[in-house]
């Protein structure tokens, strides 16, 4: 049977059990018609990117399902109905990740202690913030009249080329 992966986007004035029991519903019908779902994750309400169907935030959840086409069909079509489900987007794959996906992941990352590495460098001067001249002079930027017979003239292009008079 096909492999897909299917991520759905709840409301985000539900719990997360309701969006569990939304899951076992799911669940059933796919068992009902052939298929099976082999793992499910569920990410958490987070902020949406912009406004869909007057929500700022939603419930996403991940389910591998291993099924036949018209089962995904009737899910989608369920879905659809749905007042709950907002969005949700169905990938066919060539196999399922056997590990945590990318947004569990991350979440993983987020929880850890610190910032690592990152605080390391913030007290060192940059030099990019103009703490430093980065060497060049204050007469190489005054007008023509004000250099003396004999200075070095900076080229007309600012190129860093030399020219003596």
């Amino acid at each position: 049977m096909p492999l897909y992966e299917h991520v759905f986007l709840a409301r985000q004035d539900i719990s997360a059990q309701q969006v569990e029991a939304l899951l076992q519903e799911f669940r059933t019908l796919l068992e009902g018609r052939g298929g099976s779902i082999g793992k499910t994750e569920y990410w958490g309400l987070k902020s949406l990117a912009f406004r869909i169907k007057k929500n700022r935030k939603a419930h996403y959840a991940l389910m591998n399902i291993d099924a036949p086409h018209d089962a995904v069909n009737e899910l989608e079509r369920q879905m659809r109905l749905s007042t709950d489900i907002i969005r949700f987007l169905t990938v066919r794959v060539d196999e399922h990740d056997a590990g945590p996906s990318p947004m569990m992941r991350r979440a993983d990352r987020d929880e850890r202690d610190g910032r690592g590495d990152r605080d390391r460098d913030r007290d060192r001067d940059r030099g990019d913030r103009g703490d430093r001249r980065g060497g060049r002079r204050d007469r190489d930027f005054a007008p023509r009249e004000a250099r003396g017979a004999g200075e070095v003239e900076v080229d007309e292009m600012n190129t860093g080329e030399e020219n003596l008079r």
